[in-house]
């Protein structure tokens, strides 16, 4: 019973903190902890409901019709060889929202957190036809990258935050690795390209 408990409660760990979620958390940040955060909250509702759109449901949705089209489960879909379809499609997904942003003229270092984020998803699909790696702690990597290059940018201190990151990075790479969707280098090597990326786009 235990151990079941142990395997449910890694699930809701990779659901939550699903890659997909990179995006709408670091503009939320943005909105909340930065001069941001006196915009209207019509504008900044808006684009957070469209990168919501494009980050997460429709890539989602699309990634899910795909995996009951070819009849298989999501432990089966997670086999390095059937991964690459699902990167092209939130690639895609992402790439036609920071489209949208740029035709809407929406400040580029806003821009940037989608941007950083596309890039964590081309790396880690073309890294995946050699190696699988995890995109999940590469996500949060990228999060805890764009926290550092944020706190340069507008002279705060990131600390208490970058524990809570580091934090759900262990919890989310523990996950991975008792569902026995990756290793523990694939873990740490997804994490260290995600700091990398996010802090390097951000910045």
């Amino acid at each position: 019973m235990k151990e079941k408990n142990i395997i449910l409660t890694a699930r809701l760990m990779s659901l939550i903190f699903t890659p997909f979620y990179l995006p709408i958390v670091g503009l939320i940040a943005l909105f909340t902890f930065s001069y941001l955060s006196i915009m209207p909250w019509q504008y900044k509702l808006s684009v957070v409901f469209m990168v919501y759109l494009f980050t997460i449901l429709f890539p989602t949705l699309l990634i899910h019709v795909y995996r009951r089209y070819q009849g298989w489960t999501p432990l089966e879909m997670g086999k390095k060889e059937r991964r690459m379809v699902p990167y092209i499609i939130a690639i895609l997904c992402y790439f036609c929202c920071y489209y949208i942003m740029s035709l809407l003229r929406i400040p580029q270092f806003m821009a940037n957190i989608l941007v950083a984020a596309l890039m964590i998803q081309i790396v880690c699909a073309v890294i995946n036809v050699w190696w699988k790696i995890s995109t999940h702690t590469a996500a949060i990597g990228g999060f805890a990258g764009a926290l550092v290059a944020f706190s340069i940018l507008f002279a705060f201190n990131p600390i208490w935050w970058f524990c809570l990151v580091i934090l759900i990075a262990g919890l989310v790479g523990s996950s991975r690795m008792i569902l026995r969707q990756h290793t523990l280098t694939q873990v740490v090597v997804g994490f260290l390209v995600g700091v990398v990326l996010g802090f390097w786009m951000i910045l």
